[in-house]
């Protein structure tokens, strides 16, 4: 602080930042920046017509006025605009380059984006940074302070006012190293769906092969054995048995990896060891796994609904209206049953609605973590009872009718309620108050052999 001709202290001066590019990622910038409490000046060939620009800004006509005035430079355009620059080496020298650029594909180039602009302007210090973000993630404002920037450069002390920035935009920083990170940099952007490839994966595999598996048994089998063609239940019936199992399987492989995490831990006795791999790569897929398990639950939700304007529900209603003439003896077990089943099934639908709302960040960003905790952990496995026992209701008695097995072979609901009941039974052995009690002092930091407590022992004996 400075003190003024009054004799009180002046505020500092704002630092001023340069941004060359007036698209939408270089406007996104510049609003955060001037949130963020820094001065801003565009650099634009055309500063007449380059659309509305952050109130508060600056933008020049010369570039190279717009690059004398800030010590960093923001470079918000595409490679091959990059040519320009050359020209402007003199008044680059000796100032820091963010390269925000990316390429539609990978190798497109034989070099980097960055290294490219560094062999350009070999005077300057070029730092690869903010590419990994979008226009949009930009302008969520500071409540996005949990996105990651992705950085690398040659120079440290470029790297740090970079790092400076990055943060004051409550942005968190992650430094890859030097400029020759910066192709991996540029090729995070063009990955499709990383964290969702091993869910997907596992999806397509259960369904398709439960689709073949419910196929051979039911309409190959009516073809076989009864001489009856019901393929036209392929589309509808088939399928809206496929989706409710592979949604049940999905939910419980989303609560199986920490049920064995839990007995990894009461195994070893510390919470110091790391776990597999395999079971590290599970559980930080256990989200994707939750809302591909609630995508097919809707499904199975939709499909049932249109369930009575099917054509060949319709023709049995009424082919049973004109054949029969008898009144049917209400059957009050049946009945039931058939209300169990489906307040189960309203139930568990509900409270998987619940969890998928609570998985995105801007609704799980206004909870504390007891309460995610909570909705996540005790609600997730209450939503999993919920949708095993509209199984096990589902099949009622059909368990142990002989017809039931075509061919020797479990109907598919069967086999959806292995993994779940499963998953059921180990965690009501770890709520155990026995287990519950020594698992917490683990997750507290016990140990059941103590490293100090054996160095004692050692040296009295």
């Amino acid at each position: 602080k400075t003190r003024n001709t009054t004799g009180f202290f002046a505020a500092p001066e704002q630092e001023l930042l340069c941004i060359f590019g007036t698209g939408d990622f270089g406007r996104s910038l510049g609003q955060r920046l001037l949130q963020s409490g820094y001065r801003v000046v565009y650099g634009s060939r055309r500063p007449h017509s380059c659309g509305p620009l952050p109130q508060g800004a600056q933008v020049m006509s010369h570039t190279a006025a717009a690059a004398q005035s800030a010590s960093l430079v923001f470079v918000c355009i595409h490679r091959e605009h990059y040519d320009f620059l050359e020209t402007l080496a003199p008044e680059l020298k000796g100032k820091v380059l963010v390269d925000v650029s990316n390429n539609l594909k990978k190798n497109l180039y034989p070099e980097a984006n960055a290294e490219y602009l560094q062999r350009l302007i070999p005077g300057a210090h070029v730092v690869k940074a903010f590419n990994t973000l979008s226009a949009w993630a930009l302008q969520n404002g500071p409540s996005d302070a949990s996105r990651q920037v992705y950085l690398c450069g040659n120079s440290a002390e470029a790297k740090e006012a970079v790092s400076e920035v990055a943060t004051k935009l409550g942005l968190t920083v992650l430094d890859r190293g030097s400029l020759t990170a910066a192709r991996e940099l540029e090729d995070f952007p063009l990955q499709l769906f990383p964290e969702w490839r091993l869910p997907l994966r596992l999806a397509a595999s259960l369904a398709a092969a439960f689709f073949f598996y419910l196929l051979i048994r039911d309409v190959v089998y009516a073809y076989a054995e009864e001489g009856k063609d019901i393929s036209f239940r392929i589309m509808v019936s088939l399928a809206n048995k496929v989706f409710p199992i592979v949604s049940l399987i999905m939910l419980a492989l989303c609560y199986l990896p920490g049920v064995i995490a839990a007995f990894l831990q009461l195994y070893r006795g510390t919470k110091y060891k790391r776990f597999p791999d395999w079971l590290d790569r599970w559980m930080l897929c256990r989200k994707q796994l939750g809302l591909l398990a609630l995508a097919f639950a809707s499904l199975h939700v939709l499909y049932t609904l249109i369930i009575p304007i099917r054509y060949y529900v319709r023709f049995k209603i009424a082919e049973s209206t004109i054949s029969k003439n008898k009144t049917s003896v209400f059957d009050t077990t049946l009945a039931w049953r058939a209300d169990s089943y489906y307040s189960m099934g309203i139930l568990g639908y509900a409270l998987y609605v619940l969890l998928g709302i609570t998985s995105l960040p801007s609704v799980s960003n206004a909870l504390s973590w007891r309460e995610f905790s909570f909705i996540q952990s005790k609600l997730g496995y209450l939503t999993l009872f919920f949708c095993t026992l509209h199984t096990y209701l589902y099949g009622g008695s059909r368990f142990l009718s002989p017809s039931t097995y075509k061919w020797y072979t479990p109907p598919g609901y069967i086999l959806s309620l292995v993994v779940p009941s499963v998953v059921l039974v180990l965690k009501l052995l770890i709520i155990l108050p026995c287990v519950d009690r020594t698992l917490t002092r683990i997750r507290r930091g016990w140990e059941r052999t103590d490293p100090e407590d054996d160095t004692k022992k050692s040296l009295l004996t």
